[in-house]
């Protein structure tokens, strides 16, 4: 397995973690995780989302989360960001990279954000714009590049045509998220070498999912072919809607110990990473779903 050098880890345990839990999460709890994580070494730590509370009501605090959050030289905070009414409150909240969100699938893309891809990439292409304009960084985030709940199977031709189109509208990155954790590594190789030949490697991220164990591997996999952007969340923090009992996201632990083991470099503390997620989790009320964690506070109970 030949790995890059460095790997920029992108930490989404506070927006696409505290997404799904069934309560709402204090805002004085969140800000004191995203501000642990940025600690930590992390690079970007996503912090919130600004959709409208009816739909995402566990992150209805969006504003006042990133006016209290301590923001660290050298970390980028990203917000997910639907519409323009979505990057007016960015703006408002001194946000300093802000992601717009699509998908491969033309079933997912009309169930999720009612338009079709089409019409999508219209609405974001403003939202895209303005972000620019005002100096800010812009991250595409397309979904169900491996798998759709609604339709199975998304050809790879879809998947790149609609990377290649987030690019034309001028995102700086765009993230290829497995939303139903549905893929297997060579069928990441797959993807990933089909976009090779259309866009560049080095402005990819993937964001795997870790519904049937896969998440880590996956990863891993994408990394050898050239990526070297991964989305991850802190504990394991995050489930699928789509996939009842899902473990949710990759954990950043999990990947962090794999990477450290295989010499590639990734600024993050280890060990702090895995108290912020054990605080986190017992914020919570239970344990964190890291393999990676679990097995480090074993040993540190041990010794």
């Amino acid at each position: 397995m030949t790995l890059p050098t460095d790997v920029t880890i992108v930490e989404v345990g506070p927006r696409d973690g505290l997404q799904n839990e069934p309560g709402v999460v204090a805002t004085d709890v969140k800000v004191g995780f995203i501000d642990r994580l940025a600690r930590t070494g992390l690079p970007v730590v996503e912090a919130t989302s600004f959709v409208h509370p009816t739909w995402v009501p566990q992150l209805a605090d969006a504003g006042e989360v990133m006016d209290a959050i301590d923001r660290l030289d050298g970390v980028r905070y990203p917000v997910l960001v639907p519409n323009e009414r979505g990057l007016d409150g960015a703006l408002e909240h001194r946000a300093d990279e802000v992601a717009v969100f699509g998908a491969a699938s033309e079933a997912f893309s009309r169930k999720n954000i009612n338009r079709s891809i089409d019409e999508s990439l219209e609405m974001f292409a403003p939202v895209v714009s303005r972000a620019k304009d005002e100096g800010l960084r812009v991250r595409g985030y397309v979904s169900t590049v491996l798998g759709c709940p609604y339709q199975g199977e998304v050809p790879l031709a879809d998947v790149v045509r609609v990377t290649t189109a987030m690019f034309e509208l001028g995102v700086d990155e765009v993230s290829l998220g497995d939303t139903i954790g549905v893929g297997t590594p060579g069928a990441v190789r797959g993807l990933v070498r089909a976009l090779a030949g259309e866009v560049d490697l080095g402005r990819l991220a993937v964001h795997m999912h870790d519904t049937y164990g896969q998440g880590l591997a996956n990863t891993l996999t994408a990394l050898e072919e050239g990526v070297s952007i991964a989305d991850t969340s802190a504990g394991g923090l995050g489930g699928c809607p789509y996939a009842p009992g899902a473990k949710g996201n990759l954990a950043t632990e999990d990947l962090v110990y794999a990477l450290h083991g295989s010499g590639v470099t990734t600024g993050v503390d280890l060990d702090a990473l895995v108290d912020t997620s054990a605080w986190m989790a017992d914020q919570l009320g239970r344990a964190p779903a890291s393999r990676a964690a679990q097995a480090i506070l074993s040993k540190r109970d041990r010794a």
